[in-house]
């Protein structure tokens, strides 16, 4: 197994350019999104999804002082961040998958082949985030690679070779996570106290993330989850209750059957 590597997002300097958006889908030939405006911000790619696989969200912060014009809430600045499959350590998308087509890489990634999954979707459901989807045409899960292919060259993720801010940084896992410390440690000296870390954490219910986050505002902010578990952690004892009940069954049927027998 070659060393862990993984993504730290300082979304504290993301410029909500979309330049990662744009070199993703160039390098991994990602459809389009359908061009569809929403209205509603503008973010216009919405979420991650099988056609989205690094998503820059601009997350408005309201102000209460008014917005110039005679009072009313205003804008009183913007949040970026770009989101990515987080890679997680207890995958519980590998967990259902039942051809295969999920695998760990030897950079300790989680990928999805295309041309093994059969569309079942069970993946989809298990995943804490809401990362992985299925695309409409034809039913298969995909997801961001992390640039397997790149990486086997030696070359980083096209997302963060693109990030003219260094807001995406690719490299050991290790080396990130004390990298990230530092900057939290120096953003909370300038006056930010509010700046964290999400998804470094190796003791969370995830057991830590290959894709980590500097974040300026609570996670559920930027739409995530501020407990994720990996949903598949009851499945042991699952197993274990099914397989005593059938034995305990099993051994019902064999008594009745031992009895019926005596009785003729």
């Amino acid at each position: 197994m070659a060393e862990r590597m993984g993504f730290f997002t300082d979304t504290s300097i993301c410029i909500g350019c979309k330049a990662c958006e744009v070199a993703c889908k160039e390098w991994n030939d990602v459809p389009d999104d359908g061009f569809v405006f929403r209205a509603t911000s503008y973010d216009n790619t919405g979420s991650l999804g099988a056609d989205t696989w690094r998503h820059v969200a601009f997350i408005e912060q309201p102000s209460r002082g008014g917005d110039g014009d005679g009072g009313g809430e205003g804008i009183e600045g913007w949040l970026m961040s770009s989101d990515v499959c987080k890679h997680c350590t207890h995958a519980a998308c590998l967990d259902v998958c039942p051809t295969g087509a999920l695998f760990r890489t030897e950079f300790d990634t989680v990928v999805v082949q295309a041309d093994v999954c059969n569309g079942c979707g069970y993946c989809v459901p298990a995943c804490p985030y809401g990362v992985i989807d299925r695309r409409e045409r034809d039913g298969r899960a995909f997801k961001c690679t992390m640039c397997y292919d790149r990486q086997l060259g030696g070359l980083e993720p096209a997302c963060a070779k693109a990030c003219p801010t260094d807001s995406i940084q690719f490299g050991p896992l290790e080396e990130l996570r004390a990298r990230a410390e530092e900057r939290v440690e120096r953003l909370r000296g300038e006056g930010k106290p509010q700046a964290r870390l999400y998804g470094a954490d190796p003791g969370d219910g995830v057991g830590g993330d290959g894709a980590f986050f500097l974040l300026l505002d609570e996670p559920e902010v930027y739409g995530l989850p501020p407990d994720p578990v990996v949903t598949t952690r009851d499945l042991p004892a699952m197993w274990r209750w099914a397989a005593g009940a059938a034995l305990s069954m099993a051994g019902v049927v064999a008594v009745s059957f031992l009895g019926s027998g005596r009785g003729r």
